[in-house]
């Protein structure tokens, strides 16, 4: 006769079991901590959306139709990277970001805008070949982007999948992550030209509103009754239109209150310090990824 050992889990057994858990999920996970850094880069990648998103339809003359068309296929295709991607890659999460920027700016411009002589650069009759702009309105093209966003954030919340970015772990809560992302910052966009533009607030005093708003948000924080959540996703929008009042501050004429510098030198510059953000936040990544790293972590918060 021989006697079965029983099964017993031990505290061994509990921490492998625990480590191996953490390490699938930081292995699955493809979003970043949402830190200060994240904004930061959150406002330049936007930032650079707008100038660069101006650069090809209104500096290039390709006009809204064809450069919203060319844009959303490169989101297509950075977005398709990301996708398959195993973990979190800081230089294929902020490209998508600015693909979804860019391509949210000439959206938006198409949408509301059309070829009245207030749209159009100095001696131009056209935005470039196709249709010149549906001329819906600030409102209204606020107002339908406003509904897709409920809907998505609605299929989103009957999925029952997490809202927590950096928990999102599926290709179905990752796709209904980057459907919400290209339609805020498309909105985000209506929502600054509209400040900039109509509201009589300028470039400047736009910019100043959407900071303050943001300031509230950082406040609400502290408050337990509102959800982080519900804020992520409101800054979210709101870094958006920061990015378009920004952008247009730096390249439309002093005559309309901005520095007028271009959107092509402007575009560089940005580019220049978002890639620097990115390389930065790579090189971090690898760091944190670093097994030795890690178990340096775990003993600091044993000793704590």
């Amino acid at each position: 006769m021989t006697l079965e050992k029983p099964e017993v889990l031990n505290d061994l057994d509990v921490a492998s079991t625990a480590a191996a858990t953490s390490t699938t999920k930081s292995v699955m996970t493809k979003l970043p901590e949402v830190t200060l850094a994240f904004w930061i880069m959150k406002i330049a990648a936007t930032t650079l959306g707008e100038t660069a998103g101006d650069l090809f339809a209104q500096t290039l003359k390709l006009g809204y139709f064809l450069t919203t068309v060319a844009l959303f296929l490169i989101f297509v295709v950075t977005l398709v990277v990301q996708l398959r991607s195993r973990r979190y890659n800081p230089f294929f999460y902020w490209t998508v970001i600015l693909s979804t920027s860019m391509a949210g700016t000439t959206t938006s411009d198409f949408m509301n805008r059309d070829a009245s002589a207030k749209y159009l650069s100095g001696g131009a009759t056209s935005l470039g070949w196709g249709p010149q702009g549906l001329g819906l309105g600030y409102p209204i093209g606020a107002a339908i982007l406003i509904s897709i966003l409920l809907i998505i954030f609605a299929i989103w919340k009957l999925s029952g999948m997490t809202f927590q970015i950096r928990d999102i772990v599926t290709f179905r809560g990752e796709a209904l992550f980057w459907s919400a992302i290209l339609v805020s910052n498309t909105l985000g966009t209506s929502m600054g030209d509209f400040l900039s533009d109509s509201s009589g607030l300028g470039y400047a005093g736009g910019a100043l509103l959407i900071t303050g708003a943001l300031a509230v948000l950082v406040a609400l924080m502290k408050v337990p009754v509102v959800p982080n959540v519900l804020l992520f996703w409101i800054a979210f929008v709101l870094t958006r239109p920061l990015g378009a009042t920004a952008g247009d501050f730096l390249t439309k004429p002093v005559a309309k209150g901005g520095l007028d510098l271009g959107t092509a030198g402007s575009s560089a510059v940005l580019l220049a310090v978002l890639f620097g953000l990115m390389a930065y936040a790579q090189a971090r990544e690898r760091g944190t990824s670093d097994p030795r790293n890690a178990e340096r972590e775990r003993a600091d918060r044993q000793a704590r």
